[in-house]
């Protein structure tokens, strides 16, 4: 039988492991360097690499930044009012009261244990008419009392607020009456454009954003009424509204009683 022939310029068994111990060395070597590139932070020009990205190519701005590069202006045409008031500011806890009908949105802040009235921005845009949202795409606003949930410093409508639509109550009758996509996302924010949410204009949501900022969005409530429950009730067509539409009108026209400082209300 013939013999297997060798290979030319053999290599000894051993120069093969040795050679094969220092390969894969070297590749654990590679791999512990790109790791820790990875994992570790950088410095240089005073920051590490933990610090928080800005893309120029989407635009994304942080809240600091926003308050940075916008809150000495911004909080220079909204202080006067909370100094005519005689209310810090920040103060400990902002109500905003929106009037549907009436497109305002009014700013009250708590002090010494009361509501006190700071000032009224107009709402330039905002879809539907009265009645409580219910459903995604019936660009309706909400009805109800709500809280601000999150700050959009990157908005496409300059700056927004998100506010918890749905809430309990929304989503407790929701189920009762099977219904489901609510639909999400209501803003308040800028330009003078909106559909299904508030839009107030970019100076406007300039010192909204900077004060709820300053405030704590867990310090801030929004309560978004059909009209001015506080002069006259609901002109909505009940027939054409749920069942439940008056118990929500109470439950706001009771939240509302507590902000009647206001000159004429």
């Amino acid at each position: 039988m013939r013999k297997r022939e060798k290979a030319c310029d053999p290599v000894n068994s051993s120069d093969m492991a040795d050679a094969s111990n220092k390969h894969m060395r070297l590749r654990f070597l590679s791999v512990v360097l790109a790791l820790s590139f990875a994992i570790f932070p950088r410095y240089g020009y005073g920051r590490t690499s933990t610090h928080t990205h800005r893309s120029p190519q989407c635009g994304h701005r942080t809240v600091a930044e926003v308050i940075k590069e916008i809150g000495p202006k911004a909080e220079a045409r909204i202080k006067p009012f909370f100094e005519q008031a005689g209310v810090s500011y920040p103060a400990a806890a902002i109500s905003f009261v929106v009037l549907k009908e009436e497109k305002e949105l009014e700013v009250w802040a708590e002090h010494e244990g009361k509501w006190v009235y700071i000032r009224t921005y107009d709402v330039l845009a905002a879809s539907g008419g009265q009645g409580p949202k219910q459903r995604q795409g019936d660009r309706q606003v909400p009805e109800g009392i709500y809280h601000v949930v999150d700050l959009n410093p990157a908005s496409r409508f300059h700056l927004s607020m998100k506010i918890n639509y749905p809430n309990n109550f929304d989503v407790q009758k929701a189920h009762d009456e099977k219904r489901s996509n609510l639909g999400g996302d209501i803003y308040i924010h800028g330009k003078a454009k909106s559909i299904g949410c508030l839009a107030v204009g970019d100076p406007a949501i300039e010192e909204l954003f900077v004060l709820v900022a300053k405030t704590g969005v867990n310090n801030v409530q929004v309560v978004i009424a059909p009209n001015d429950m506080r002069k006259y009730s609901p002109n909505a067509d009940m027939a054409s509204q749920p069942s439940w539409l008056p118990d929500l009108y109470e439950t706001i026209g009771q939240e509302l009683a507590k902000f009647r400082i206001r000159q004429g209300t």
